[in-house]
């Protein structure tokens, strides 16, 4: 089964309109509720490189490091990456101290470096700047300047910028540094966010990806099994459209979550979506989600059901 693909920006690559999504593929991920092998998590990446997924996304931070070690070890047991596959990574603090200074961006890329076995990255990213600010991640030795350094060097071929409230990203958007962006929890079935970020990075030409678009799980049930979007308690609208957007998808006879994958790669705006999956089987399942013909007059009242503004995150 083919997906589409295209090119990610002015990074110049290309990739498909799916991600492989590796953020739980740790010892325990308590944050997604599940635990992952580590020979599973090792299969779910070789079965990536079978195709037609083109990417894969990772980082420094995800499982304490067990995400990119994992990663490369699939890399080393197939031989290498095959020819035209990209992973991307993305520097981290230090969790232990908190540093995130351009120091600690070094150490990070050298850490990634050695768990993945690749000699460089293609498409590196700051990741989750919210934890020091804007301000702060722009000043002189700090870690976009240690960033575009590395793609200076030559250690990199692209950077971009991945993270979570929607009018910080579009401050380093609007920079001009970068080449690319990820939002997640921003621009889903209920929640849009980061509308405005996404028209300004793509009318600016970077490579423009999304995730997280089930919400935290909120969207991949119907019935659904959560009360929580993003990270916290969901408003009473929120869980209303949530709740008519399943029945109206059950009438149908679409999946509530295939609805929610293809609301992001349907935008002409997003280049991938990453999907979190943790086993070859969900990867597969992905796909088969992304590939679901969907009615467009589900869309049309998918669209009326979004909830008001009010009720997203709105940062």
């Amino acid at each position: 089964m083919s997906i589409p693909t295209s090119v990610l920006g002015r990074t110049g690559l290309t990739v498909s309109n799916l991600c492989v999504g590796t953020a739980a593929w740790g010892v325990s991920s308590p944050v997604h509720g599940l635990a992952v092998p580590e020979e599973v998590a090792v299969a779910t990446a070789r079965r990536a490189f079978e195709g037609p997924i083109t990417i894969l996304d990772t980082s420094n931070e995800y499982g304490d490091g067990e995400s990119e070690r994992r990663v490369g070890l699939a890399v080393r047991e197939a031989g290498g990456l095959p020819e035209g596959f990209v992973v991307q990574t993305k520097l981290d603090r230090d969790k232990v101290t908190g540093s995130f200074d351009g120091e600690r961006m070094r150490a990070s890329l050298a850490e990634s470096l050695e768990r993945l076995g690749l000699p460089r990255i293609p498409l590196l990213h700051l990741h989750d700047p919210e934890h020091i600010g804007f301000e702060a991640a722009m000043a002189s030795g700090g870690p976009v300047e240690a960033l575009r350094r590395m793609r200076d060097e030559g250690l990199v071929d692209s950077i971009g910028i991945s993270g979570g409230p929607a009018s910080m990203l579009l401050r380093f958007v609007e920079t001009g540094l970068f080449d690319a962006l990820i939002t997640h929890n921003r621009f889903t079935l209920v929640d849009r966010t980061a509308d405005r970020l996404l028209q300004t990075a793509h009318d600016a030409g970077l490579g423009v990806m999304n995730a997280a678009v089930y919400g935290g799980g909120i969207l991949a049930h119907h019935p659904r099994r959560s009360d929580r979007y993003h990270y916290g308690p969901a408003s009473a609208e929120l869980l209303a459209a949530v709740d008519a957007m399943g029945a109206a998808c059950e009438r149908a006879g679409v999946p509530l979550i295939a609805a929610a994958l293809q609301f992001s790669t349907r935008d002409p705006r997003i280049h991938s979506t990453i999907c979190g999956v943790v086993s070859p089987r969900q990867l597969d399942e992905a796909v088969d989600l992304a590939t679901l013909e969907i009615p467009a007059e589900l869309w049309d009242e998918l669209d009326a059901l979004a909830p008001p503004a009010a009720s997203w995150l709105n940062d």
